[in-house]
């Protein structure tokens, strides 16, 4: 279920893998399209507006500078994305961000952070993800911004990515809860250690289940609280989801991710949600974007409960 106070639904597309490793994320929205996402959310009875694809500039495909690649080009594509979102939010509507790379994310939480801050609520932000995405250009093996968004939305980066909404740190570690994790660099498991960011891995999920692993995500959420959801499609195993650029075998299984979706779903407190580095060059008949709007038709309400 979606938060209350939501008047709609604006499907907002972003196809740019500038952030990215691989060519092949800025088709994701299309991807989504075809799979049906847009009558999969209407639905459940709700208004869905697609407002389209941003236009931003080209991949240029060219190495790091300074530790970062693509910059300027990712800058532009973020102050776009969170204008997008903050606009939506302004008007009462739930912003779906059809990546694109990862690196959208720290437009389109910036935008939700300073919604946030202008309308009094708190903020949590769930980031289901096989990485921990908290690079920096001293720590990262390959400059790809796709995993720097969290540390970027912490304050830690470039002033053209931190300052993106208005306020640095766009918000505060204490507000993310990370789920799937399996693939982190040494020095980013270091630096996420030291910024105390609440991480459920794979193995604390492994051993404690998927259900404990949502209570405890979703932990103190009240009336008052936005709620994020961050999807990277590679949080998913590349089993049931090989469409991705970076696949990390050990991943969540179908039932639970489909666990993970209801549960979230069950707080009724959903207000907005990025669904990014679905790659279809990588796909198999399109079967990972179909996955991904199945698991949104969960987080939007759909349930295999039969308890009443």
């Amino acid at each position: 279920m979606i938060h209350p106070d939501i008047q709609g639904v604006t499907l907002v597309g972003v196809p740019t893998d500038v952030g990215a490793g691989s060519i092949g994320a800025r088709m994701g929205p299309s991807a989504l399209r075809v799979a049906g996402i847009a009558q999969a959310i209407r639905n459940f009875g709700l208004d869905v507006r697609d407002s389209g694809d941003l236009h931003g500039p080209d991949n240029p495909w060219e190495s790091a500078v300074d530790g970062f690649r693509h910059l300027p080009q990712v800058v532009r594509w973020n102050e776009l994305l969170h204008d997008a979102v903050f606009a939506e939010l302004s008007s009462g509507r739930l912003p779906i961000v059809l990546g694109g790379d990862h690196c959208l994310g720290i437009g389109s939480i910036s935008a939700v952070a300073r919604h946030c801050r202008a309308t009094g609520r708190k903020l949590r932000v769930l980031w289901l993800d096989a990485h921990a995405d908290f690079n920096t250009a001293a720590l990262t093996p390959t400059g790809n911004i796709h995993g720097m968004p969290v540390a970027c939305l912490c304050g830690h980066g470039p002033d053209a990515l931190t300052h993106i909404g208005g306020h640095v740190p766009a918000l505060s570690p204490a507000d993310i809860r990370q789920i799937g994790i399996r693939s982190v660099d040494e020095g980013e498991k270091r630096f996420v250690h030291e910024a105390g960011i609440e991480v459920f891995d794979m193995r604390y999920i492994d051993e404690m289940g998927m259900r404990h692993t949502m209570e405890q995500a979703l932990l103190d959420l009240d009336e008052n609280t936005h709620l994020h959801v961050s999807l990277d499609v590679d949080f998913l195993d590349p089993d049931i989801a090989p469409g991705v650029g970076t696949t990390v075998r050990g991943g969540p299984n179908y039932r639970e991710a489909q666990l993970c979706m209801e549960m979230i779903a069950d707080t009724g407190r959903l207000a907005s949600l990025d669904v990014v580095e679905l790659n279809p060059a990588l796909d198999v008949r399109n079967q990972t974007a179909q996955l991904a709007v199945d698991l949104i038709e969960s987080l939007f309400g759909k349930s295999t409960l039969m308890r009443r």
